[in-house]
């Protein structure tokens, strides 16, 4: 737009904004204004837009909605919320007495050894090599030496929640592994740092791999104390080679293997024996025949076959 002074021609700075400014200085439609006048002079009263109050209602409703909604997402129930404070006291104090008792079970080893020894005395030296091999083979002081090492890692996933169980290492496999090693003539086998013993039992809970009910998760370094070379390559011979290279084929689960000249294993504590005997008069039951490992126990050194739990997790094995 312009105007003109003068005889001269000057441009409006907001011409390209003409509308707006119309919008502006008269918001109404001038037909609507006169209506309002009219009925404002005969003394009817205004007449409220209905769309503008239905607009107003339903954004009123809709932000007390979200605040609601908020407030509840932000500020669990009271009572959930001292639940899982509860819960969370009581697992700190849990843990707390785990590792005091822990601590306590690995003070009274140490003097348990300590009074051996000083029993055993320097005289008896034969009885004194006996025992430390009986401990050895029990597993109930630390070892070191060259061996082998095997680390199981659940295959390469996008999204672990959607994982195929197959797709993970199960306690199956660690327990094929494990008695391979001991066959190939390991002197002492532990997983994640934890000693296998004569009573070692290896079990699923849920997605969970429990090694003397202790949870452990992939990747899984089992660590085998001997001669590496001939712990390899009979392990290779046997059906746990022949698992172990299925697992990596088939069900793309890494297994890793490597000599270690220096490998150090932890000692798995002092051994508890338990036994039974028959009540006075009741006779013995009749021996049978042994049908295997049905809580999934590990094969000690010379030991008993594992039972396989493929019928449950859907890997056959080997």
């Amino acid at each position: 737009m312009t105007a003109r002074h003068g005889g001269s021609t000057v441009r409006v700075v907001d011409a390209s904004m003409t509308l707006l400014n119309e919008v502006y200085r008269r918001p109404l439609d001038p037909g609507y204004a006169e209506a309002a006048a009219r009925r404002q002079a005969a003394g009817a009263p205004a007449r409220r837009a209905p769309r503008v109050v239905a607009l107003l209602l339903v954004a009123a409703v809709l932000g007390l909605a979200i605040a609601a909604a908020t407030l509840a997402l932000r500020q669990p129930p009271t009572a959930a919320l001292a639940a899982r404070q509860l819960l969370e006291k009581q697992i700190q104090q849990r843990t707390d007495d785990t590792a005091q008792t822990q601590a306590h079970i690995n003070a009274l080893s140490s003097q348990i050894q300590q009074l051996q020894r000083d029993a055993l005395g320097t005289s008896a030296t034969e009885l004194a090599r006996n025992v430390q091999a009986e401990s050895v083979a029990a597993a109930t002081v630390p070892v070191a030496g060259p061996g082998l090492r095997v680390v199981l890692s659940d295959a390469p996933t996008s999204d672990p929640e959607t994982q195929d169980p197959n797709d993970r290492v199960q306690d199956i496999d660690l327990q094929v592994l494990v008695n391979g090693l001991w066959a190939a003539g390991a002197e002492a086998v532990a997983v994640n740092g934890q000693r296998l013993t004569a009573t070692s039992a290896i079990r699923s809970a849920g997605e969970a791999v429990l090694v003397d009910m202790v949870a452990l998760s992939s990747p899984y370094t089992v660590e085998a104390i001997g001669n590496a070379g001939r712990l390899q390559a009979d392990l290779a011979r046997t059906a746990a080679g022949q698992h172990l290279a299925t697992l990596r084929a088939t069900y793309g689960i890494g297994v890793d293997t490597s000599s270690q000249k220096h490998l150090s294993l932890p000692g798995g504590g002092q051994v508890v024996l338990q036994y039974a005997q028959p009540v006075s008069g009741t006779p013995a039951p009749a021996p049978t025949t042994p049908r295997g490992n049905a809580s999934g126990a590990v094969r000690a050194p010379g030991g008993l076959d594992v039972a396989s739990s493929a019928g449950r997790t859907g890997r056959g094995g080997t």
